[in-house]
């Protein structure tokens, strides 16, 4: 198992209602719930964070199909929506995507441009299975964060995460090893390499720290 994100995206919330801070790999953002919920609409609320990247994502693969068959479309914009419905007992969640072609395009195109929308990875993703694990801990129950470092990247392992999944020792075992002390051996692979491999737990026992 290898995760798409080499740094998991982090929430934290405080007594502000329903202030979140979100930290991604390249710096922080807010999101909150509208005012008729309770929040202040000082960010964009879950609904619209998860629209967005169905959106973000069908443009990119479309400027991407578009680039590569060198097509004079210089630009294209999406609409996402979202309803539920009741189908017997089970409530069925549906997201309506329209696209703009605000430059012209033939009706070849246009079909085909549908069709790569339909699979983009974050359509994909939404529409096959997905399974969401939790895993639930406090600050007293990370007593130690053992830190291991090369110079140029620093690793952290935090033992209580650990489910001893063995993914490091057997994909990486010139870094991760068990058998000895200390088990990280930060020489025994280039920085990239530890960098891949620590994206790899499934737990996020293992983690890049910060310089």
């Amino acid at each position: 198992m290898e995760y798409i994100l080499t740094e998991p995206v982090a929430a934290s919330i405080g007594t502000e209602k329903y202030k979140c801070t979100v930290t991604w790999r390249n710096g922080q953002f807010v999101s909150d719930e509208p005012e008729f919920t309770g929040g202040k609409d000082s960010g964009p609320d879950p609904y619209t964070l998860l629209l967005s990247s169905l959106g973000c994502c069908t443009l990119a693969t479309l400027r991407m199909y578009i680039d590569r068959k060198g097509w004079d479309i210089p630009q294209i914009a999406v609409a996402v929506n979202i309803f539920f419905k009741q189908d017997g007992d089970k409530k069925v969640t549906v997201i309506d995507r329209d696209l703009n072609f605000i430059s012209p395009v033939t009706g070849e195109q246009r079909e085909k441009l549908t069709h790569i929308a339909k699979v983009c990875p974050v359509s994909k993703i939404l529409e096959g299975e997905i399974q969401i694990r939790t895993f639930a801990y406090t600050n007293e129950d990370l007593p130690q964060t053992h830190r291991y470092t090369n110079g140029e990247v620093t690793v952290e392992w935090r033992p209580e995460l650990c489910k001893h999944a063995a993914r490091c020792a057997t994909q990486l075992p010139g870094v991760f090893n068990p058998a000895n002390k200390p088990w990280v051996n930060m020489g025994g692979a280039t920085s990239e390499e530890i960098a891949a491999q620590v994206g790899r737990c499934p737990t996020g026992a293992l983690r890049m720290g910060k310089e």
